[in-house]
């Protein structure tokens, strides 16, 4: 198994120095045209790099309780800036849903004690950031793939977009908002994760529920999620590349 943790650390260093440049000085370069064909062939050559060092259904490393981290770091945003979520938290989340519509048969909504009631599963696993920092912490949530059977996917879903409380700018017009495949979304790890640590997920970790998508990068592990959407594709969704990191210069996949 060394071989494949070597492979997995090299595509993860490769992944992170490439945002990093992209997110300290090279504006101009991720604005032009050629720039941003040479990034997106890049992306490409990291998906097929991963589909052939490892299956997708491949399990993300797990580990012990007594090699989890002491405290689990907030990271971005820890109290969304948005008076329909700061009214949330101070009921205790008893009035939020999770509502899951677009490309479904049955869009619902979801209360979080109704979330909570589906088979659960419990995870150790380790946080890679982008910014360099890890962390191992244990997550328990109901599997992606449970919560989505509810609404009944339609056969044209390619992918699953997470719509989050966080605002993004200073008029609340703009939310956080990110996406994963199908692929991803069905694989046993990938939990809309409710407790970190066998404790319920702090407001500063995403309360009431985020996102755990356990073979990328943390980015893509989307926090305050109230709204979930089946779509074809991206092109109707806000900057059209699947992400608001993504909108900004990120690889749209950041598998590990």
């Amino acid at each position: 198994m060394a071989h494949i943790y070597d492979r997995r650390r090299f595509l993860r260093r490769l992944l992170a120095g490439t945002s990093a440049v992209i997110l300290t000085g090279c504006d101009k370069l991720s604005n032009s045209e050629w720039f941003s064909n040479i990034l997106s062939t890049g992306e490409s050559l990291s998906i097929n790099a991963h589909h052939l060092l490892r299956s997708r259904k491949t399990m993300a490393q797990e580990f012990s309780e007594a090699e989890m981290s002491p405290s689990f770091r907030s990271n971005g945003t820890s109290f969304p800036n948005s008076a329909e979520y700061q009214t949330l938290a101070k009921n205790g989340f008893a009035n939020w849903t999770l509502e899951i519509n677009g490309l479904v048969e049955k869009p619902v909504k979801l209360t979080l004690a109704q979330i909570q009631q589906l088979p659960s599963r419990t995870q150790i696993t380790r946080h890679d950031c982008v910014e360099g920092w890890s962390a191992i912490a244990k997550w328990t949530g109901a599997p992606l793939h449970e919560v989505l059977s509810l609404a009944k996917p339609l056969t044209q879903a390619r992918y699953v977009v997470f719509y989050c409380a966080d605002p993004m700018d200073d008029d609340g017009t703009n939310f956080y908002y990110e996406s994963i495949d199908m692929e991803d979304a069905y694989h046993v790890q990938t939990i809309l994760a409710y407790k970190l640590n066998d404790e319920t997920l702090p407001i500063k970790n995403g309360a009431p529920i985020r996102l755990r998508v356990e073979r990328q990068l943390g980015y893509k592990h989307a926090k305050y999620i109230m709204r979930i959407a089946l779509v074809e594709k991206f092109d109707d969704i806000a900057g059209g590349k699947g992400g608001y990191w993504e909108d900004e210069g990120y690889e749209w996949y950041a598998g590990v």
